[in-house]
């Protein structure tokens, strides 16, 4: 796997600071795409054991609140076995952090398909995630408006509760909640 960025202390891309992982590989080309650069699997750099350790160090401090992946497309077949690889070793190291994931799959493909990210090892992957935002960015439903997400048919999905209702359950947004104890 290649990765075409990193973001530490990333406020963008979830809520509280992140660090922000841009996986490289993506096949949906979303017309107006924000990062079409990461649209190769081979653009940017290799994924390596030192680049996972420095985002497991980056995770540390207490004023960071967790890890984001997004692209390119994390679920991409290509890129799930080291993401689960990464995302199990955040569950294990740092327990206390929260994992985003944004996917131009819908929750549906991803678990039912048909999609090409309908693996053997999807639901693993989507077991280390807590909150997905799902859907491709549809140009004509663009909204700046929105939180965390760029239009109106995506969806900011609370994975955790959702595969345990087995039905989409929708993030609950509290912009004056904070996990810090500064």
């Amino acid at each position: 796997m290649n990765y075409s960025e990193i973001k530490y202390c990333d406020i963008a891309n979830g809520a509280g600071v992140r660090t922000t992982l841009f996986v490289s590989g993506c096949r949906h080309h979303c017309p107006q795409c924000f990062n079409p650069g990461t649209w190769a699997f081979d653009s940017g750099e290799e994924y390596t054991r030192e680049v996972e350790d420095k985002i497991l160090e980056s995770l540390e401090p207490a004023y960071v609140d967790g890890l984001t992946l997004l692209g390119g497309e994390p679920f991409e077949p290509e890129n799930q076995p080291a993401l689960i690889y990464l995302l199990q070793r955040v569950r294990a190291e740092q327990p206390s952090k929260n994992v985003w994931a944004y996917s131009g799959f819908t929750w549906e493909q991803l678990l039912e398909g048909p999609s090409r990210a309908h693996t053997d090892t999807v639901q693993e992957m989507l077991s280390l995630v807590d909150v997905l935002v799902d859907g491709p960015f549809v140009q004509e439903k663009k909204d700046i408006t929105l939180r965390f997400r760029g239009s109106s048919n995506q969806r900011i999905i609370d994975v955790r509760r959702s595969l345990a209702a087995r039905e989409v359950c929708l993030w609950e947004d509290d912009p004056l909640f904070t996990t810090h104890t500064w």
